[in-house]
């Protein structure tokens, strides 16, 4: 097998994290035209086109699998600094801009549990790099070798991946106290749902709509949306009298006992597990993010189950 230039990896990580060659080369404080140099090079050892010059930029199925490469290369330096650092504390430095640890989670998770989850992790210098993604996709970074794990509502391990269960969070549907008065004073309805907006995270969003759908029974729902790429942001538009939004329990919770919100369907809340998939490797860099984040699920959420 062939031996990779570790520059020409990561310079082909670079044009597909910035998502273009002028923004990799400022990554990497090289020209522009080194950089290009570099990924002719690369692709000419492979024998294969490993960028697609489009807009934006995408990798081909060769580009993915070396951009899965230089992620696990990544981790294994990761690794490998972590144990220098034990062995001489002053002898190593932090790790470089382009030697992130990526993984992917869900918006709702970052806005509740796992965030905290990694705060020890981020004060010892791990360099990590979290995208974020609606739950119903952030394995699609994963499978696509972008991220070393993430956390998603798939049940099914990905191939080359292991997989734990995490718990479940419970979603509600809320609004404010002010606009429930005015618009829902019977509470959501089968027959009222259709005549409020609804406030969705972005249109890959389908919480909405299968709340409503399985609160009332119903096999096709259309709903009027709104769209805020936030969980936090959601909340404030509720708070503001946009409309209604299904939002995890926990992240409403003080607001609702508080009475600035109310739960307009009170008789219905939906379960969402989470799942955490990642790498099948011996790295004692991911079996730490999975024990942060397994510990902070098992605070924060309930058990995966019925």
């Amino acid at each position: 097998m062939s031996t990779f230039d570790p520059d020409a990896l990561e310079c082909l990580a670079a044009i597909l994290e910035e998502g273009g060659f002028e923004r990799a080369a400022q990554r990497l404080s090289i020209t522009q035209s080194a950089v290009s140099q570099r990924l002719r090079a690369l692709e000419a050892q492979v024998g294969t086109v490993l960028v697609v010059r489009s807009r934006p930029l995408k990798a081909t199925a060769a580009g993915q699998l070396l951009l899965k490469h230089t992620k696990m290369l990544r981790l294994l330096r990761a690794d490998l600094e972590n144990d220098l650092k034990e062995l001489a504390p002053s002898s190593v430095g932090g790790g470089r801009e382009e030697e992130r640890v990526s993984v992917a989670i869900n918006a709702d998770s970052i806005a509740t549990w796992a965030l905290p989850a990694l705060n020890e992790l981020a004060a010892r210098g791990l360099p990590i790099e979290i995208i974020t993604d609606d739950q119903d996709f952030t394995h699609e970074w994963l499978r696509e070798g972008q991220v070393l794990g993430c956390v998603t509502s798939l049940s099914q391990a990905l191939r080359g991946c292991r997989i734990e269960a995490l718990g479940q969070m419970d979603y509600v549907a809320v609004a404010s106290a002010d606009y429930a008065a005015q618009h829902l004073s019977g509470g959501l309805t089968a027959h009222t749902f259709a005549k409020v907006p609804f406030i969705a995270f972005n249109r890959k969003d389908d919480m909405q709509r299968d709340f409503v759908a399985r609160a009332f029974g119903l096999k096709r729902v259309t709903l009027r949306q709104l769209f805020v790429p936030s969980s936090e942001g959601q909340v404030r538009a509720v708070r503001a009298g946009w409309g209604v939004s299904v939002i995890p329990r926990m992240l409403v919770q003080p607001l609702l006992d508080a009475g600035e919100l109310v739960n307009v369907v009170p008789q219905h809340h939906q379960p969402v597990a989470l799942y955490w998939h990642c790498w099948n490797l011996s790295s004692e860099v991911l079996d730490g993010l999975s024990d942060a984040l397994r510990t902070a699920a098992a605070r924060q959420l309930r058990p995966t189950g019925p």
